[in-house]
């Protein structure tokens, strides 16, 4: 890694590829299944995910990320989305952040944005963004594998394996897409 960017970009990247792997080990139906009555569903998690990404990381430098387009409350809204919707949200999503990554710099990251009318570095900013895709991706997972029809394909160390895993630990290896 050449510097605090591509470190960013490769914590972003090892979520994006989690959120991946576990979305693709459930039905469509299990997308769109609501656990609980205050709950969301993946695809409802999926869309605030896309949503937040877009907002903040469209003219990231130069405006406010909670753009006055953003209607935050309808990406919990319940109804049903296909597959597709829901892959073409996580696409889009992903991609204006990674573009947006792509054009920084390291000395960027002292730099000020604005978030709902408050200043944090742009190095705060990407902490803060990393954290709520973390949380939210968590979500997923643990939605995927309650919801999974099929024998659960472990993202990461499996139950009972970690000493083998020590001995050879190839999934720490980093996304580079």
């Amino acid at each position: 890694m050449d510097g605090m960017i591509d470190g960013f970009r490769a914590e972003f990247l090892l979520y994006k590829q989690t959120g991946e792997k576990a979305l693709a080990q459930v039905s469509d139906e299990a997308l769109n299944r609501i656990p609980s009555t205050e709950g969301n569903s993946m695809a409802m998690i999926v869309r605030h995910i896309s949503g937040n990404f877009v907002s903040r990381f469209t003219d990231f430098l130069t405006s406010d990320g909670e753009k006055p387009w953003r209607k935050r409350d309808t990406e919990f809204e319940t109804r049903s989305y296909a597959r597709a919707e829901v892959e073409e949200l996580w696409r889009r999503g992903w991609d204006v952040l990674l573009a947006q990554i792509g054009t920084l710099a390291e000395h960027d990251l002292a730099k000020i944005v604005t978030i709902r009318g408050r200043t944090i570095t742009v190095h705060q900013a990407l902490i803060r963004s990393i954290a709520h895709v973390a949380y939210h991706v968590g979500q997923i997972v643990l939605l995927a594998r309650v919801s999974s029809e099929s024998p659960w394909q472990w993202i990461t160390i499996p139950k009972g394996m970690s000493e083998a895993y020590n001995q050879a630990p190839s999934r720490e290896a980093r996304p580079t897409r």
